[in-house]
């Protein structure tokens, strides 16, 4: 427990530094000898002295030193190594924390020959035998080597000598040379070591051969005779050597061979299949007998009981030519590791396997063959799930992105072709928090406000809102820190979507549009069939175009080219306006609106007093073929003044273009037609009658006798009028409010201050009057909730405030001070009830 933890594994010593201690730091480790000297390892002085380093998935270091390492101290078959971490939160190791661990194994009894093949070297130990003639040799003479082998080390008992077998030749090196070169030499009092990088240029790949015939292979072996292998079969790193020292007078050699597999892996069917040949003819030079003694294996250095390998579905076969391990990929004692392959991510299955054989023969007596093989199978990708729990009641995306294994971190966030780190990403709207699982596993859940000025809202149909998330996470993974990219986009479809609405109504002599917005529009552009609305076009045909943000309104004259005539009675005209939203982006058709009026066919006929006629034809709906340019009155050669698409326009006096007349004692009637006939055809296909009546003129004889003045006498009469209605800011009536202005705000018991003006005709002798005047709460003047402000005339006497008339005065902006009124209201609120109606 705690920052490292020690296991004695047989020649092996492993201290594990724990992740909890040591995640986010830089570390550098040392190896202490015996003189309290400690040397800062790294990959070539590992290889080189027996040690390894690797880093497993939950981010944990392990450390293992064999127990004939360069710095180890072996005394009665024991072997103790020290270690020291010097941990820093900075590249520079300043301010770093020194721990130091001392660990003691027992070990033994040893082989004659033992062989350890680790992941990053080959090592093999044999005893140093001195054969009895020796030791009972008397030295006559005093010893002198140097005369002979001036190589020789002073001490007696040294490895002075390494000689390498290759095919073509033989190389020696003295000790030094073979140190400096990057083998690891050592002697103790009873064995000499040879320790091997794999990656040394002595060593040589052979293949060893495991497909044999099995009868060969069972007689062979029952007749104590060595079978011939094929040459093919299963790659092994080799290291042919032989160590030479000397005793007293007497230069003394031992085989030095090491043989570590480099494959014999396969993976198929979801299993992991390890196979090492039993005979290895590296190491049996001069052997003509060969016994199995004891097969064993395990995982992560822990050898395993036949029960606890069957538990975990491992198979370990131990045939005549060779030992297989079958392992189900995903099994107990493995783990996965996330990888990262073109930019996908998968995962990758890892297990630490080693196999302890056994062997006697008539050489070596009894070997031991120690191989530990660290697998990782092939890269298979991953599917990363994405779920969206939308919480509409908080309208927020509930997004979890995952499972990931722990080796996996979340960095940044790209948002809007920007890059966030996660810390920051709540600036921008993101919360974001791990979830663990019990399996060390975790996802990662992002919260994004429906609202979010990243999440893009579409109108998708009816009152349904489509809000999209496009992010993209960027993910690193320890510790081999190789990133990857999770594109998330989520799509979720909300009904709150508000369209816009439309009124419409007619003043006589114009088409009103008023659309209200409703939230999916922001991009919706007006049209006129295929004709974009905006302000410059609507000026072009004096249209007037207003949007205050919360509503569109458009008027259209009754004679535009936009609008449609449906009917045409003596009585009336059916007029109607249409107008389209549509997408500003795709310009697929979003909306239809439409207002449709009924106007006065006195409108398209002007009868001037001077018998001067204006009228003005009109294409009908369904007659779209017809050219207006064609039109023509009773007589043909009369033809349009004026010539619209839709509209012709004829200016003619009652006397010409075959116009008719008719009369009664008190009018005179002209009549005309206009008509429309195709070529060689003299039946019109269209036909406009209109008529204009005049008073007779009448002389009559009165006779007058002046009396006093009777008393002045009203008579209703018919005409136009133009009036204006203006809301001042103040009681003076100097600064009207504008319509950039509305709508005004006010609040209760405040004044409003009105201004009606009589604008055309300008005639002195007409005096207006206002008769009744209320509000209403809507914009239509028929709503049925009205207050009067006015009743015949007079102030309404039945609220708290009474309105108040204004004396208006001549001044240069009044000329006629009877063509206006000015009234004072206090503002109201409607209320039904109890209820308040609006604001």
């Amino acid at each position: 427990a705690g920052p490292m933890s020690l296991e004695c594994l047989g020649n092996l010593l492993r201290i594990t530094l724990s992740a909890e201690y040591f995640e986010d730091k830089y570390i550098s480790l040392f190896v202490i000898d015996q003189s309290g000297t400690a040397w800062e390892l790294d990959e070539a002085m590992a290889a080189q002295c027996g040690y390894t380093v690797t880093y497993t998935t939950w981010r944990s270091i392990e450390f293992r030193a064999s127990a004939l390492s360069c710095h180890s101290h072996l005394e009665k078959d024991v072997f103790t190594v020290t270690v020291q971490i010097k941990t820093s939160h900075t590249s520079d190791m300043s301010n770093a924390t020194t721990r130091r661990k001392s660990a003691s194994c027992p070990y033994g009894p040893w082989s004659p020959r033992e062989l350890i093949c680790d992941s990053n070297y080959m090592e093999v130990s044999v005893r140093r035998e001195i054969p009895e003639t020796i030791k009972d040799f008397v030295q006559n003479e005093p010893e002198d080597w140097t005369l002979v082998f001036p190589e020789a080390k002073a001490e007696e008992a040294s490895v002075w000598q390494i000689v390498f077998h290759q095919p073509e030749e033989k190389r020696a090196l003295l000790v030094s040379n073979a140190w400096s070169a990057g083998y690891g030499l050592n002697t103790t009092d009873s064995r000499v070591l040879l320790r091997v990088p794999y990656t040394a240029v002595q060593v040589q790949l052979v293949k060893v051969g495991v497909l044999l015939l099995a009868q060969q292979t069972a007689r062979l072996c029952r007749s104590n005779q060595m079978p011939s292998l094929q040459d093919q079969g299963i790659t092994f790193s080799v290291l042919r050597s032989s160590a030479f020292y000397k005793y007293q007078w007497v230069i003394l050699m031992l085989d030095t061979a090491v043989a570590c597999p480099v494959d014999g892996v396969d993976y198929t069917n979801k299993t992991i299949t390890w196979t090492v040949p039993k005979y290895i003819p590296p190491l049996s030079a001069g052997v003509t007998s060969f016994k199995d003694v004891l097969v064993e294996a395990g995982v992560d250095l822990h050898k395993l009981s036949a029960k606890e390998m069957a538990s975990r579905k491992y198979v370990l076969l131990n045939e005549l030519k060779a030992i297989t391990m079958k392992i189900p990929i995903g099994a107990e004692g493995g783990y996965y590791k996330t990888s990262v392959s073109n930019g996908q991510l998968g995962v990758k299955y890892f297990i630490n396997l080693f196999l302890e054989h056994q062997w006697e023969d008539d050489k070596w007596t009894l070997t031991k063959h120690t191989i530990i093989k660290e697998i990782e199978t092939p890269f298979e990708q991953a599917e990363v799930a994405i779920t969206n729990n939308l919480n509409l009641s908080a309208r927020l995306m509930n997004i979890t992105v995952g499972t990931f294994l722990s080796d996996v971190e979340l960095v940044n966030l790209t948002i809007e072709g920007i890059a966030v780190a996660v810390p920051e990403a709540v600036q921008h709207g993101y919360l974001i928090h791990r979830t663990r699982y019990a399996n060390g596993s975790k996802a990662y859940v992002i919260k994004v406000s429906l609202d979010a000025p990243s999440v893009k809202k579409e109108y998708m149909r009816e009152d349904i809102r489509a809000y999209t998330l496009n992010v993209t996470l960027t993910f690193i993974t320890y510790p081999s820190s190789e990133t990857f990219l999770i594109p998330v986009i989520v799509l979720s479809a909300v009904k709150d979507a508000v369209l816009p609405s439309a009124r419409g109504f007619c003043d006589g002599r114009n088409l009103h549009l008023t659309i209200t917005h409703g939230n999916v529009d922001q991009n919706w552009l007006p049209f006129i069939s295929d004709w974009h609305l905006t302000q410059e076009a609507a000026q072009k045909y004096n249209y007037i175009l207003r949007d205050n943000g919360t509503h569109l309104a458009i008027s259209v004259p009754f004679l535009s080219p936009h609008v449609s005539y449906e009917g045409f009675h003596t009585s009336a005209i059916k007029a109607s306006f249409y107008l389209t939203l549509k997408d500003g982006i795709t310009f697929a058709q979003r909306r239809d609106f439409s207002v449709s009026c009924i106007f006065s066919p006195s409108e398209l006929i002007q009868c001037l007093p001077n018998g001067t006629v204006i009228i003005t034809a009109i294409k009908l709906v369904g007659g779209e073929d017809l050219d207006t340019a064609l039109l023509v009155l009773r007589d043909r050669q009369c033809k349009p003044s004026l010539v619209t698409e839709k509209t012709a326009t004829f200016k003619f006096n009652v006397n010409t273009c075959g116009t008719s007349r008719r009369f009664n004692s008190t009018t005179t009637t002209y009549e005309n037609e206009v008509l429309y006939f195709r070529p060689g055809n003299d039946t019109p296909i269209y036909q406009l009658k209109f008529l204009c009546s005049y008073a007779v003129k009448q002389t009559a004889d009165v006779r007058y006798e002046s009396k006093k003045n009777p008393p002045p006498s009203i008579k209703s009469g018919l005409g136009c009028l133009a009036l204006s209605l203006k809301l001042f800011k103040e009681k003076s009536y100097s600064e009207p409010y504008q319509e950039s202005e509305y709508p005004v705000v006010k609040y209760l018991r405040e004044a409003l201050y009105f201004e009606v003006e009589l604008l055309q005709p300008k005639d002195a002798r007409l005096e207006l009057n206002l008769d009744d005047c209320w509000a209403t709460n809507s914009q239509s003047q028929d709503s049925l909730l009205q207050w009067h402000i006015l009743t015949h005339g007079c102030e309404n006497n039945k609220g708290s405030y009474r309105t108040v008339f204004h004396k208006v005065n001549y001044s240069l902006r009044v000329k006629f001070p009877q063509h206006l009124k000015r009234l004072e209201v206090r503002l109201f609120t409607f209320v039904q009830d109890t209820s308040l109606l609006q604001e």
